[in-house]
């Protein structure tokens, strides 16, 4: 295979980026870090983000940590995903970080779930895990944005998880709240506390939580694009 290149400046547009994903699909995660220079770790249990990190050096992605759309330039957020050999994704995927005070007055048309879904590419990547990391192929990238029907389930799901949090129930939420989107913790161990509301109103210490697409909703999305 020729040398892919690596793109140093952010793309102008999403058809630019659109063809860098594009001319990534068929590498191998070895190939590609080889090619950058970056370890590859022996597994991703401690490195998740590892391979987002890899595409978004291939890709020009400006946003690194900071809370904004990884191209946010052009308004579009990277979303890696891993799929079995049906193209079936194999995880849930992590959105951004839920809020757990300061929400009053916080409503669907300016979260921050909805500014990072709004447009969304879609890269998916080998993650049986009998096949070694660097083995693993990139697939096809999707470009996407809700339709009705979505949005309105994505909708549905933040305005309950959210009145949860509001009204001091964050520690009864489990992952089987939401139909499309739940909320879990997300923290490397459990003495990363932030805060949160009691049921009483009162400040407590809780894990910090995560919004995440459930399977039932990436499965049908990849399904149509890749006509499964």
């Amino acid at each position: 295979m020729t040398q892919p290149f690596i793109p140093i400046l952010p793309p102008e547009n999403e058809a630019q980026l659109l063809e860098r994903a594009r001319l990534l699909a068929g590498y191998t995660l070895g190939e590609l870090a080889l090619r950058a220079n970056i370890a590859i770790p022996r597994d991703l249990r401690r490195d998740k983000g590892w391979v987002g990190m890899l595409l978004e050096r291939y890709l020009g992605a400006s946003a690194g940590s900071k809370p904004e759309q990884d191209f946010a330039e052009i308004g579009v957020e990277l979303k890696t995903i891993p799929v079995d050999s049906l193209g079936r994704p194999l995880e849930t995927t992590f959105v951004c970080v839920a809020p757990l005070t300061g929400n009053t007055g916080v409503v669907w048309q300016t979260s921050h779930v909805r500014h990072k879904l709004a447009r969304v590419l879609w890269v998916p990547v080998e993650g049986d895990r009998a096949i070694p990391l660097a083995d693993r192929r990139i697939g096809a990238p999707l470009l996407w944005s809700p339709d009705q029907q979505e949005e309105a389930q994505l909708r549905q799901d933040w305005e309950e998880l959210m009145d949860m949090i509001v009204l001091g129930q964050v520690e009864r939420i489990t992952a089987r709240h939401g139909e499309v989107l739940q909320i879990r913790p997300k923290a490397a161990n459990s003495k990363a506390l932030t805060e949160g509301i009691g049921e009483n109103g009162q400040p407590i210490m809780t894990l910090p939580r995560g919004f995440y697409l459930k399977k039932t909703f990436t499965a049908p999305l990849l399904a149509r694009h890749f006509l499964l």
